[in-house]
């Protein structure tokens, strides 16, 4: 859910300090907050890990061209 909002994972731990703060909520429960408020459902329709994410773009890699080939030679 926090990938389909945006947020950097980086980030995520000054979100998460609810027993310093109390008034803050949990940050599992602050992401699903997050997600019911802006895409108005529950939970993602499909659910991905980063590897099935990064699985179709695999196949892209190998055709690169290299850094040192250029067509204008």
């Amino acid at each position: 859910m926090a990938r389909e909002l945006g947020l950097n994972p980086r980030k995520l731990g000054k979100l998460d300090n609810h027993r310093q703060e109390p008034w803050k909520l949990p940050l599992p429960v602050f992401i699903e907050q997050l997600y019911r408020k802006r895409f108005r459902k529950d939970h993602p329709d499909v659910v991905l890990s980063l590897e099935d994410r990064a699985r179709p773009h695999e196949h892209k890699e190998p055709g690169r061209r290299s850094v040192g080939s250029s067509s204008r030679d």
